[in-house]
């Protein structure tokens, strides 16, 4: 049951960097059990790759698009943290297109979405953590019983028993090493390498340009996946006359990589053009905003689940420890925190 608490030998003060689905995973059940949790975000507020950005009628989802539930445990811990109300099930039409260019049928499973936005879920749960937003950690710093976290102006953050990273694996590695630690550091390359850029784009047409799917896996030179986004449940209906409609449009790697400094201006037009060259559409676009995800998806490699540095009471989780999917970002924290739980007993 999630509201079970473990007792283990003492209350201990963890650091969690990162307010993404697996840091505030972790947050919560390590509240669960008693310890003191801080998580540290760099950013304005807390999500990860469950992104949103504000647009003049609502907002687009420009990351993560979706999520599914294959561990059992997972929806049962949203509805109680998150709430039922902060997530739908998408029920839309999904294909993907195959090397001859036709259109297949996704298999068929469940597939939910944040309500009204992605953001929803991860707002919802940082209710239940202490979040410290705009903070960036630069490095950790060995103290007599732990670790003191500085941010990146010099400031100590407090001295915590053990330190829980949940930032891209570039990122963690970063870390690690301006904190002296560079055989964990190193650990990290092959993971690096895995892990791939998205240039997303969220275009405003005047009516809906693709009514055969709400989703789409594309087999284009530029375009991974395209989704309109207003069709997702909570978001401006498209039945509404004059609404229009917000197609969200990925980037492939290959593409992105090679475009990876490209002016915003440039993606977007590039983008668009590989859309209505995909859909045949000519209904015109009315906005468009755009994001640069430099580590939006791990591909391939291993999948540990975690890692637990039990001499150096250091963790890191993540979706790219667990498969890459949104789930793996919770199931990734779960492990993690079994694993410390396990260690604080056996000393």
């Amino acid at each position: 049951m999630f509201n079970e608490i473990f007792h283990t030998t003492d209350i201990r003060r963890i650091a969690i960097v990162g307010s993404g689905l697996s840091g505030l995973t972790a947050a919560i059940k390590l509240k669960q059990q008693g310890h003191d949790v801080t998580v540290f975000e760099k950013s304005r507020g807390p999500g990860g790759r469950l992104a949103a950005k504000r647009v003049a009628d609502g907002s687009v989802d420009m990351g993560a698009q979706y999520f599914t539930s294959r561990n059992p445990d997972f929806l049962p811990f949203l509805t109680e943290f998150a709430g039922d109300s902060s997530f739908a099930t998408w029920n839309g039409r999904f294909g993907f297109q195959d090397k001859q260019g036709q259109w297949q049928a996704f298999p068929d499973e469940p597939r939910y979405v944040g309500t009204p936005r992605m953001t929803a879920v991860s707002r919802a749960l940082s209710a239940h953590a202490t979040v410290v937003a705009e903070t960036r950690i630069e490095s950790l710093g060995r103290t007599d019983k732990g670790w003191a976290l500085s941010d990146t102006n010099g400031k100590r953050m407090g001295e915590f028993d053990q330190v829980i990273i949940t930032a891209p694996p570039a990122q963690a590695r970063d870390l690690l090493a301006q904190s002296n630690l560079a055989e964990l550091a190193a650990q990290l390359d092959d993971a690096i390498s895995r892990v791939l850029p998205c240039w997303a784009v969220a275009a405003h047409f005047e009516e809906n340009p693709w009514p055969g799917h709400e989703g789409m896996r594309c087999d284009h030179p530029a375009l991974f996946w395209v989704a309109n986004n207003s069709s997702k449940p909570g978001r401006k209906s498209t039945d509404q006359v004059g609404n229009g409609a917000w197609w969200v449009l990925h980037a492939n790697p290959e593409w992105t990589g090679r475009n990876v400094d490209a002016s915003p201006e440039h993606v977007t037009a590039t983008l668009i053009a590989a859309f209505r060259e995909l859909t045949g559409t000519e209904v015109a676009v009315t906005d468009a905003v755009t994001h640069r995800w430099l580590y939006a998806r791990s591909e391939g490699g291993a999948n540990p689940g975690h890692l637990w540095f039990q001499d150096q009471g250091i963790g890191l989780a993540g979706d790219w420890l667990s498969g890459g999917r949104v789930e793996g970002a919770f199931d990734s924290a779960c492990s993690l925190v079994s694993a410390c739980t396990a260690s604080a007993v056996s000393r």
